[in-house]
């Protein structure tokens, strides 16, 4: 049973990390919606940025 569940636990983590990376990849290319704050990215995160030509 213990192994069933560490399976389903990693499979779940890889399914969380890929979803964290596409979230920061959508919000890295754009800006807050309010004018009074927007949240500094992390620097790995720029790594992500689309390039503009």
């Amino acid at each position: 049973m213990k192994r069933k569940a560490k399976l389903l636990l990693i499979k779940i983590g890889k399914v969380v990390a890929s979803l964290a990376v596409l979230v920061t990849a959508l919000n890295v290319n754009s800006t807050c919606m309010f004018l009074i704050h927007q949240p500094k990215l992390p620097d790995e995160a720029s790594k992500l940025k689309k390039k503009r030509q």
